[in-house]
């Protein structure tokens, strides 16, 4: 009764939001009501059959037609009485049933005969521990390692089919399952493949690292179809079996060979020392294995942890499985397939699938390749911005290694770069080198090779949607640039840091406010000869075009890219070129050749040189440490001064960081400004004058066009501790006035 009202509850949900079929647009109303559903079912247990509801078949219609207000409400009603006969337990009139329940496991296998017993040799002893207790580093992992040989025994039994008419049980369904038993705490799996003879089972089963499935494609490595079942076999060590003694403390297998007149074995083993084999009765072709679990390992008896386990590792294998019944890989392996053959609600479902979330992927990137190496990878950008905590770089990647279909991964470190973990995805490639326990993977030329091509492919993917839809990638960098910011600083490999930067935007000097522009598209535009792009840092468009540092490129008619964000220049200044153009602030930008600290005396506006250089003497004076030096600068036009020193992004990041608990004395010691001075600014000309006729005011000015000009700079954190000397300007000003 709790699930049912759990479901009238979701139902309910449903229905107001029917409702807004009819005042809003219809777009709108079936991706409410999608996400309403989740597209998961909801089993309810009635009096008779069990039974699931998706929504019913009139929802699950709104989601993929048309719908006028007329069917919105036929459709309400049909859903509100589909929930009121499932209320009354009328199983035959609710939706759509669930699969009827499906398994082979029927416990018919029995012994017969005398047992041989085998003792296991002392290394191989030893090897067994190690395998048992050593080699993995997830118990679970046995539940993979017994579906990869199942797979792989129903892959040979397939490929037997082309050629051998002779099968025994041909009419089969090629099919895993497996069985739960919390009352005798057993694990069952149970296969239709190949099954086993006496000898192999002896061969396979009783010597560890004998692996049948790579002794199979060895005898296939002549053969036309091998290059394709090559694909599908997964086995490479011959150690897998062994991990269910990690779980449990005996271990019963039942096979039946595809050979006709083989007979049915059964293999017993604690995993200490010996095994027994004997001829078995009841068993069908393929293999069983039982699982006794030890005390600790109890889990593993109980459905949801199996069905977690199985949807973790080894929901993408060919063969259908089945739990306690029910079929449980109902997804299918998207990467797999041909990109044309795969569908947008597909890659929807396949996301929220592999991602656990209920956005939609922004960008799908689909990427296979056999050469230089064998690669399936599919990979989805989040539509929703990330998190300050998505951001941080011990966030792990959301993308999952695969190998053949079997997750040996869920989070790969080496296969990406770090700055790449804001994407989702699968990359599964048979060229992976993997250690025995099939969790690790061995650091190679391979996995280098393999990091440069998806790194390049991803790369050229962005561009190519950055050219062909402009809007859509600007939505897209203003969530994500960070990490491609952090690319550039992070990577030491000078020609990938230049093919990340040409994911840059940033709007520009020469183009409307608003549109914005790519480090190449600034190269295709500058003169001829020019070897220089220049970007300025300014919380906005107003400043930047304001600042005195820009007055001179205005001057120049050079082309300045903004930056508004604070660690843009610093990500720039760390690139240092782009396509062998070096990138400059304009704030250490030199001035006109002439600009050699002395004064036009044919300028009648200007001060003479007499009168500036009494001028620089008295300043040096008034602002002692603020400042190494002053000089003469014609750079300026409507501004009295600047302060210029080198590497000033630089100067300012280490000021508001290393330098942020130190006092103002020590900041102008390290920060050793140079205060340029505009001679023919009426400030500067009036303060010459006004330093003779009334000192106590002249200072007041002095120091402010030098916080003036600080602040112009970026490097006065807080301009409130300037607030008392402009009121004592403003009342010297006001003074002047009576």
């Amino acid at each position: 009764m709790r699930q049912i009202s759990q479901r009238l509850h979701q139902l309910n949900s449903v229905s107001r939001r029917l409702q807004l079929l009819r005042r809003q647009n219809v777009q709108s109303a079936r991706r409410s009501i999608a996400n309403s559903i989740s597209r998961r079912p909801l089993a309810l247990t009635g009096s008779g059959n069990r039974v699931q509801i998706w929504g019913s078949q009139s929802l699950i219609r709104l989601l993929s037609t048309d719908i006028n207000e007329a069917d919105a409400k036929k459709d309400e009603k049909k859903a509100e009485s589909e929930v009121e006969s499932t209320i009354e337990g009328n199983d035959e009139t609710t939706v759509t049933e669930e699969e009827e329940y499906h398994s082979i496991i029927k416990d018919s296998e029995k012994a017969k005969g005398p047992a041989d017993k085998h003792e296991f040799q002392a290394e191989t002893k030893k090897l067994l521990d190690i395998v048992a207790r050593s080699l993995y580093s997830e118990k679970e992992v046995f539940i993979r390692e017994l579906i990869s040989n199942s797979n792989d025994a129903l892959e040979k039994l397939r490929y037997l089919q082309m050629t051998d008419n002779s099968i025994k049980g041909t009419g089969a369904p090629l099919e895993i399952h497996i069985r739960t038993d919390d009352s005798k705490k057993t694990f069952t799996i149970q296969d239709t493949g190949v099954g086993m003879t006496k000898a192999e089972m002896i061969e396979n089963l009783g010597t560890i690292a004998k692996s049948g499935s790579k002794a199979f494609m060895d005898s296939l490595k002549d053969s036309e179809p091998s290059a394709d079942m090559g694909r599908s076999i997964i086995g490479q060590f011959g150690v897998g079996f062994y991990s269910t003694f990690m779980v449990g403390d005996k271990v019963t297998v039942y096979s039946a060979s595809y050979k006709p007149d083989s007979p049915s074995i059964q293999f017993t083993s604690d995993g200490t020392g010996s095994y027994e084999v004997t001829e078995a009765d009841g068993v069908q072709r393929g293999t069983k294995i039982v699982v006794h679990l030890k005390g600790d390992c109890y889990d593993y008896c109980k459905e949801d942890i199996i069905k977690s386990v199985i949807t973790k590792y080894s929901n993408f294998v060919g063969a259908p499985i089945f739990l306690n019944g029910k079929k449980i890989n109902v997804i299918e392996a998207l990467w797999t397939k041909n990109p044309r053959e795969v569908t947008e609600e597909q890659h929807e479902e396949f996301y929220r699938f592999i991602s656990k979330g209920f956005d939609r992927p922004r960008y799908t990137l689909h990427y296979k390749t056999e050469a230089p190496l064998d690669i399936k990878a599919l990979f989805y950008i989040p539509e929703t911005k990330p998190t300050l905590f998505d951001m941080g770089r011990d966030i792990e990647s959301g993308v999952s290694l695969y190998s053949r279909k079997i997750m040996i991964m869920s989070r790969v470190q080496n296969v990406l770069p770090k700055w790449m973990r804001f994407m989702k995805g699968v990359i599964d490639s048979e060229d992976i080198p993997l250690n025995l326990s099939r969790e690790l993977l061995q650091e190679s030329a391979l996995i280098r090779k393999l990091r440069s091509v998806l790194t390049s492919k991803v790369l050229k993917f962005l561009q190519e949607q950055a050219n062909k839809d402009p809007e859509k990638y600007l939505q897209f960098y203003d969530s994500f640039g960070i990490f491609f910011r952090e690319a550039v600083v992070t990577s030491h490999d000078q020609p990938e840091r230049e093919e990340i930067s040409k994911l840059f935007r940033y709007e520009s000097s020469a183009l409307p406010k608003g549109t914005y522009t790519s480090l190449e598209q600034y190269a295709t535009r500058m003169k001829s000869g020019t070897r220089e792009i220049y970007f300025f840092s300014a919380p906005s468009r107003e400043l930047a075009e304001t600042s005195p540092y820009f007055e001179l490129m205005k001057k120049k008619e050079a082309e300045v890219l903004f930056c508004y964000e604070p660690y843009d220049e610093l990500v720039l200044l760390n690139l240092g070129e782009f396509d062998r153009k070096k990138l400059i602030s304009i704030e250490n930008v030199d001035g006109d050749k002439d600009d050699k600290n002395v004064v036009d005396e044919k300028d009648p506006n200007s001060l003479s040189s007499e009168e500036a250089d009494g001028l620089q003497s008295w300043l040096r004076v008034i602002l002692g440490t603020k400042v190494k030096d002053t000089k003469i600068t014609h750079k300026l036009v409507t501004h009295p001064c600047i302060l210029t020193m080198e590497q000033m992004s630089a100067a300012r990041h280490f000021l508001r960081t290393t330098l942020a608990d130190r006092s103002e004395e020590e900041k102008n010691r390290l920060l050793q400004p140079i205060m340029e001075i505009n001679p023919t600014h009426p400030v500067i000309k009036k303060l010459y004058k006004l330093r003779t006729t009334d000192e106590d005011l002249a200072k007041l000015v002095a120091l402010q066009i030098y916080d003036n000009a600080m602040i112009a700079a970026g490097l006065l954190d807080d301009p409130r501790v300037m607030l008392n000397r402009l009121n004592d300007l403003l009342i010297k000003s006001l003074e002047k006035i009576d």
